[in-house]
């Protein structure tokens, strides 16, 4: 990969190439993802920002949360992104290269790493804003991305953030998604619309063109229906698997989840946790959903570990500190229970 000042990348080995997800040959293996990270200021206390006195320095983005859900239950996984050559880029690389995650991230000496705030609002709610704006990781593009490591990867990971960022990332995004299919590497997405980012109407056309292209697709049922119209869960999961997809996972947060497997539909109820922070849920699932599709699990077991990963985050400060390991998942039993 060309970056400005050139590429922080790790050395990891990449996984085997196998058959798509749903197969049963090449059981494990490495997953490549791509997209944006930011810096990631959250207020430390109840209230408007224009009263809080004292916030906390993190990171934070859709794709490199799902490399940490992934990394932590054991799956090989790589992240691919620009940052700036900055204080904040440098706190990116550090945070999850920590994490085990094979970083391949671009110094952009032309721009700033992006930054976002999070507003504790009274109430409960949750508001976050984005300065992301002609960003390092908007400048993302096609020569970034190392082909020889999708190629090489069971499963490429991408989200419809990454295209609203700018025309060139939109790019890297199509390139890496062509790689991975001209290779037999299985391509997931996740819808994740951020109307902050686009309108509607820009954004349906073209997730609906990564739907097409996916063999595996994550939505809301929000999302979904920005791409093939209002219905129940089960009716969008359907009709989004007529674009393509084999598999359709629609989230529907404290209503739990259904996946439609080869026109299979399977349900799974959110685990009852008492929710301290929700942002990084859906990440959470996502990266667990992979991290056993991977594995080679079947579905009940991939939505079944996606709930609870899931539902833990939301138990912990953070979007992605709280992520689950497999001992954490294997050793829950509920709320308010004492570890001696």
């Amino acid at each position: 990969m060309r970056g400005r000042s050139g590429t922080v990348g790790g050395g990891a080995g990449m996984g085997r190439r196998g058959g798509t997800a749903e197969g049963g040959e090449g059981v494990g293996g490495r997953v490549v993802t791509l997209g944006e990270t930011m810096g990631l200021l959250a207020a430390t206390t109840v209230g408007h920002l224009r009263h809080v006195p004292h916030m906390a320095l993190g990171i934070g983005g859709a794709e490199s949360n799902v490399s940490v859900a992934l990394a932590r239950l054991g799956t090989d996984v790589t992240w691919i992104g620009r940052v700036g050559a900055d204080s904040l880029g440098d706190r990116v690389v550090r945070e999850l290269t920590a994490e085990g995650i094979d970083v391949r991230a671009v110094r952009d000496t032309g721009a700033a790493t992006g930054l976002m705030l999070k507003e504790r609002l009274p109430g409960g709610a949750v508001k976050v804003w984005y300065y992301r704006s002609g960003s390092a990781g908007s400048r993302l593009e096609p020569d970034d991305i190392d082909p020889e490591l999708v190629a090489g990867a069971r499963l490429l990971h991408v989200t419809g953030i990454t295209p609203a960022l700018s025309g060139r990332a939109a790019a890297a995004v199509s390139y890496a998604v062509d790689t991975a299919r001209a290779h037999g590497v299985t391509v997931s997405v996740d819808l994740n619309y951020r109307s902050a980012l686009w309108p509607p109407e820009q954004a349906a056309p073209v997730l609906r063109e990564l739907v097409a292209r996916a063999d595996l697709v994550f939505a809301g049922d929000d999302e979904a229906a920005l791409v093939v119209g209002e219905g129940t869960p089960e009716e969008l999961a359907l009709k989004l698997g007529e674009l393509g997809p084999s598999t359709v996972v629609i989230k529907l947060g404290a209503q739990g989840a259904l996946a439609s497997v080869d026109g299979v539909v399977h349900r799974r109820p959110a685990v009852p946790v008492e929710v301290v922070d929700s942002v990084g849920a859906g990440d959470a699932f996502v990266g667990a959903y992979l991290s056993e599709l991977v594995a080679g699990a079947e579905p009940k077991r991939r939505l079944d570990t996606a709930a609870l990963a899931g539902a833990l985050l939301c138990t912990v400060p953070g979007d992605w500190e709280g992520m689950p390991d497999r001992a954490v998942l294997e050793g829950w039993r509920g709320v308010g229970e004492v570890v001696r």
